[in-house]
């Protein structure tokens, strides 16, 4: 229980380090949550500061899920009779949570998107690869991210209870469904910070991107 504890913090700590608020500030001398939708995440770093500062926000996001389930793996190794899949699990939450409300910075932060496929593809990379296709494919088409982004968090789910391989942490004889309720929570945690987006899409007034630029 204690290490559940320690993980969940370290995890909530390691996503509440908004990088698309340090890099703006950085890069353009404002913070990005003052622009555009007000958003701290890629898409409107890609809108408001540019392809650069956008692609180094994506990358350390998604890494930011990828050490947070590294560590969660790490402690499992060290303390006996822990479990492994808890821990991860808990880990990946915490850290959504952190990037969603982050401590650092007003509890203002994104909408997970990229630390939820850091840690989706690090916990089964076959997952993780479907749900990243699937989404780009519908971000392609529609030219919308909050799509592909939506659908990719609602996929996950479904293929807990089909895939039951590549899994990183997984006991022996359990099936990937062991991930259901975490993977839920997950889609939930997406598709709450997305309600604005959703209602639009709804109303038909959701936000294009420009593929060309």
């Amino acid at each position: 229980m204690v290490e559940c504890i320690i993980m969940a913090i370290i995890a909530y700590c390691i996503g509440s380090v908004n990088f698309s608020v340090i890099i703006s500030k950085k890069m353009a001398g404002f913070d990005v949550r003052e622009k555009g939708s007000g958003n701290a995440g890629t898409t409107n770093m890609l809108r408001s500061v540019g392809k650069k500062a956008a692609a180094i926000t994506l990358i350390c996001d998604i890494l930011k899920g990828i050490v947070a389930i590294v560590i969660s793996m790490m402690i499992g190794n060290m303390v006996e009779g822990a479990n492994k899949e808890l821990l991860l699990q808990i880990a990946g939450i915490a850290a959504v949570l952190g990037h969603t409300f982050p401590i650092f910075f007003g509890f203002k932060g994104g909408k997970g998107v990229a630390t939820s496929l850091g840690i989706i593809l690090i916990s089964n990379w076959e997952i993780g690869l479907i749900c990243l296709i699937f989404a780009l494919v519908l971000m392609v088409l529609t030219r919308m991210v909050s799509v592909g982004s939506c659908a990719a968090a609602v996929l996950f789910p479904v293929l807990t209870l089909f895939i039951n391989d590549n899994y990183m942490v997984l006991t022996d004889g359990k099936k990937g469904s062991t991930y259901l309720i975490y993977s839920v929570i997950l889609a939930v945690i997406v598709l709450y910070n997305h309600r604005s987006n959703i209602k639009r899409l709804l109303n038909g007034t959701e936000n294009k991107i420009n593929l060309k630029k």
